[in-house]
C-alpha cells in the first residue's frame, strides 16, 4: 500500500510537471505589443511540443528542451483587443481579453512605486474606467542569482478602474493614460518598483565590474556581509533555510485562497535583509528578480526613475552618470538580442530627474551638501549623449521634509510628452527649455535655449531669480536674468568679467523663480562652467534627511500649468 501512494503520488508530480506554466505576464487582460514578433515562453515537459494559436490568426510551434523551457514568437497585427492566446501541449490553456497595443517598462526605487492613492491628484481618479488601459504590477523581490519565474503568485494584469489605479504606480499612471487618450489605442504599463534600492542592483554584475563605483560598493558590501556572519552567525546558509521556510508558508496561504497580509497589504513573497550579500543593496539582487523572469517581454520603450539611493554624497552622485549610461546601454542590447531582434536595440529610455527635498535654496549655488544638484547634472549629461533619451524635469516637484513628495502627476505627464513627441511623432512639445550655449558679452552672459515652444517665461510675474554668474574666481553670485526672445542675459553688478553661470544649483531650488517654456515645462538645472564638483580629498558630505515634526502636514505648491 505504501509503495503504490508513493507511486501515485510521484505520477502526479510527474504529470503535473508536464502541464504547460506560463509567466505571470501573461494572464487574462494582457497586452501585447502591435506589429511585430513578440517573443512567447514558459515551461513544459522536456520535449513536449507547444502550439500557440492568437485570435487574430496568427500561430506558431515549437518544443521544449532538456530543462523544460520553451520559447517562441507570435506577430502581432495593428492595435485591437477582445482576442484571445491559446496553449495546446499535454494540457490547454485559454487566455482571455488580450489587447495589442503599446507596452512600457516602468522601473526604479520608491518614488517609481509610489501608488496613486498616496498623491495629491488620487480623488481625480475616483471613477475612472479605462478597459483597455492596461496594468501589471510585480511585488518586491530580490534574489542573489537569476531566477526564471518571479515568485509572486498575485500579480496580474488588470484593466484600469479605480481600485486598480490606486494601487498604481503614480508617475507610471498619469504617463500610461495620457499615451492612451493622446495615441487612442490600448497601451499596457508593466511596473517593477523596489524601494530604497541602488542603480548597481539592477545589472549583472559583468556589465558593471569595471565601473569604479560599482567596484567601491561590491567591496563595501562584502565587507558588511563577512562582518555579518562573523559577529552575528547570519550565514548564507541560514538564512536561505528561513527564507524557503517563510516562502512555503506565503504558498500554502495562497494556495488556500488568501490573499491580502492585513487590511491594507496584499500577501508578498519573503524577502531576504542580512546577510548584506543576498539583501537588496548587492549588486544585480533586484535585477536577478525584478528584470531577469520578464525579459524580453515585447516593449516599445522605458522609463526610469531611481538615483534617490545614489545620491547621498557628491562623489556617489558625479559617478551615476557612468552607471546610468551603462544601464541603458545594457538594457537595450539584452532586451533586442533576447527578442530575437524584435525589440529596438535603441529603444526609447526616458528617466526622471530627481525633484526638489531639503530646505529651499538661500544660496547661489550649494556646494558638497547638494548631492542631488550634481545628480541632475548627471542625468542631464546622459540625455544629451545617450541617444534616444529623454529626462522628465521633476524641480518643481518634491517636498522638503519628505523624501516620496505627493506631486507625481506633473511627472507622468512630463514623460508622457516626451514619448508622444520623440517615439510616436506627435505634435508635442516635449520638454522644457535646453540650453543651448553660451556668449560672454562684455559683463553679461548671453545664454540660447531651444524647446522654447510658445515662448520663454518665469514661474512667477517677477523677475527670474534662479541663475548665479561667477568670474574665475569661482565666487558665485546672485544674477539678474532677463528674458530676450529665445535667450536669458544673466548679469550681476558683483561680476564685471563673468565666466560661467549656473541655473537651480541646489537640493531644492523649488521656491525661487524658475524658467518655464509657456507649455508650463520647466528648465533643467544646468551649468555652463567644467570646474570639478569635489576634490577627492574632500571629507564626504552625506545629505541629512530634514526632521518630521509629529504634525507636519504636506502640501502642494504653485506651478505653472501644463497646456497640452
Amino acid at each position: 500500500m505504501k509503495k503504490t501512494l508513493i507511486f501515485a503520488i510521484t505520477m502526479i508530480c510527474i504529470s503535473a510537471s508536464a502541464d504547460i506554466q506560463l509567466p505571470k505576464l501573461f494572464s487574462d487582460n494582457m497586452i501585447l505589443q502591435q506589429e511585430t514578433e513578440n517573443t512567447i515562453w514558459g515551461w513544459a515537459a522536456p520535449g513536449e511540443t507547444i502550439k500557440v494559436k492568437a485570435g487574430w490568426g496568427a500561430s506558431a510551434a515549437t518544443k521544449a528542451d532538456t530543462d523544460g523551457r520553451w520559447k517562441l514568437l507570435l506577430k502581432t497585427p495593428s492595435h485591437r483587443t477582445g482576442s484571445s492566446l491559446t496553449f495546446i501541449g499535454n494540457n490547454t490553456i485559454e487566455i482571455k481579453n488580450v489587447a495589442i497595443g503599446e507596452v512600457w517598462l516602468c522601473a526604479g526605487q520608491s518614488n517609481m512605486g509610489w501608488g496613486l492613492k498616496q498623491t495629491y491628484s488620487a480623488d481625480e481618479e475616483s471613477s475612472v474606467n479605462l478597459p483597455d488601459y492596461r496594468i501589471f504590477s510585480s511585488a518586491r523581490e530580490h534574489w542573489h542569482k537569476p531566477i526564471e519565474k518571479a515568485r509572486d503568485r498575485l500579480t496580474q494584469w488588470k484593466t484600469c478602474n479605480p481600485e486598480s489605479a490606486a494601487d498604481t504606480s503614480a508617475v507610471s499612471y498619469w504617463f500610461g493614460k495620457k499615451l492612451h487618450q493622446e495615441l487612442g489605442l490600448p497601451v499596457g504599463i508593466i511596473v517593477q518598483a523596489y524601494a530604497g534600492t541602488p542603480i548597481e542592483g539592477w545589472m549583472p554584475w559583468d556589465v558593471q565590474k569595471n565601473n569604479p563605483r560599482s567596484i567601491f560598493r561590491k567591496a563595501e558590501y562584502d565587507e558588511t556581509s563577512e562582518r555579518q556572519i562573523k559577529k552575528m552567525g547570519l550565514t548564507k546558509e541560514k538564512a536561505i533555510a528561513l527564507f524557503d521556510k517563510q516562502l512555503a508558508a506565503y504558498n500554502k496561504k495562497i494556495d488556500a485562497g488568501e490573499t491580502m497580509k492585513n487590511k491594507n497589504r496584499k500577501l508578498s513573497p519573503p524577502i531576504i535583509t542580512r546577510p548584506a550579500q543576498l539583501g537588496n543593496q548587492y549588486i544585480a539582487n533586484i535585477f536577478n528578480a525584478m528584470i531577469y523572469p520578464i525579459r524580453p517581454y515585447g516593449i516599445r520603450g522605458m522609463i526610469w526613475y531611481q538615483g534617490e539611493r545614489n545620491s547621498k554624497n557628491v562623489p556617489q552622485a558625479y559617478d551615476y552618470r557612468g552607471q546610468l549610461t551603462l544601464l541603458i546601454n545594457y538594457y537595450r542590447k539584452s532586451w533586442h538580442e533576447l527578442s530575437g531582434g524584435n525589440v529596438s536595440d535603441s529603444f526609447p529610455f526616458q528617466f526622471t530627474q530627481l525633484p526638489s527635498w531639503n530646505p529651499p535654496q538661500t544660496e547661489p549655488v550649494e556646494g558638497l551638501q547638494a548631492p542631488w544638484a550634481v545628480n541632475r547634472e548627471s542625468m542631464r549629461l546622459v540625455d544629451n549623449e545617450v541617444p534616444n533619451t529623454g529626462m522628465a524635469v521633476a524641480i518643481d516637484t518634491g517636498d522638503p521634509v519628505l523624501l516620496h513628495p505627493r506631486n507625481k502627476k506633473p511627472i507622468g505627464l512630463r514623460h508622457a510628452y516626451l514619448a508622444l513627441k520623440q517615439t510616436y511623432g506627435k505634435d508635442f512639445v516635449a520638454c522644457g527649455p535646453r540650453l543651448k550655449k553660451q556668449t560672454i558679452k562684455g559683463n553679461s552672459i548671453i545664454l540660447e535655449f531651444d524647446s522654447v515652444g510658445s515662448g520663454l517665461m518665469a514661474a512667477k510675474p517677477q523677475p527670474l531669480n534662479s541663475f548665479a554668474i561667477a568670474a574665475e574666481d569661482k565666487k558665485w553670485q546672485w544674477a539678474d536674468a532677463e528674458i530676450v526672445g529665445s535667450t536669458i542675459v544673466v548679469s550681476s553688478p558683483n561680476v564685471s568679467n563673468p565666466v560661467a553661470v549656473r541655473y537651480a544649483w541646489a537640493m531644492n531650488p523649488s521656491q525661487r523663480n524658475l524658467l518655464y517654456n509657456k507649455e508650463g515645462i520647466p528648465a533643467s538645472p544646468f551649468r555652463t562652467d567644467t570646474r570639478d564638483l569635489f576634490n577627492p580629498d574632500d571629507e564626504i558630505v552625506t545629505v541629512n534627511k530634514p526632521k518630521k515634526e509629529r504634525k507636519y502636514i504636506p502640501k502642494d505648491w504653485k506651478r505653472p500649468a501644463m497646456t497640452q
